[in-house]
């Protein structure tokens, strides 16, 4: 394994539903419970609202991974606006095959706002997935160019 490989710090965007993935990480936070630092999240009143062209574009501008996290299936706030967000990763997820790209790049994660520890499970596990895939070829950047700006 070459030393850049090592070294690769991704960067993952992760669109949050207030009411629960949000929550799960405030949670976890507030735990102390250590998550990748590598994730970025952003706020979303559901992921209902998180539309293929954000997950893509979050991709075009540089980030190596997206995860959608939602409520749990049939208890979503606004009553069926995971399953919506479900579809539209599972169709990014098919658009990045058919560039070429893996599909792995796009996740969709399920949790309760109670699940802090679980939160800090799957983000992580994202992320090593993402660090198995090397940098997004979207990025323009090798994980050398990373390391250097970041110094």
């Amino acid at each position: 394994m070459r030393t850049e490989e090592k070294t690769f710090e991704p960067e993952v965007v992760a669109f949050c539903c207030r009411h629960c993935a949000y929550s799960a990480a405030d949670l976890a936070g507030g735990g102390r419970m250590n998550y990748p630092s590598s994730i970025k999240i952003i706020e979303m009143p559901c992921t209902g609202r998180v539309n293929v062209l954000e997950i893509l574009h979050a991709l075009e501008k540089g980030a190596d991974g997206v995860a959608v996290a939602g409520c749990l299936p049939g208890t979503c706030h606004y009553i069926k606006g995971n399953t919506l967000a479900k579809q539209r990763v599972d169709h990014v997820m098919e658009l990045l095959k058919t560039i070429g790209l893996e599909e792995q790049r796009a996740r969709m994660i399920n949790i309760s706002a109670a699940m802090g520890a679980q939160f800090v499970t799957e983000v992580t596990d994202f992320v090593e997935t993402i660090k198995a895939l090397g940098p997004s070829p979207l990025s323009g950047e090798t994980s050398n160019t990373r390391k250097e700006s970041q110094s």
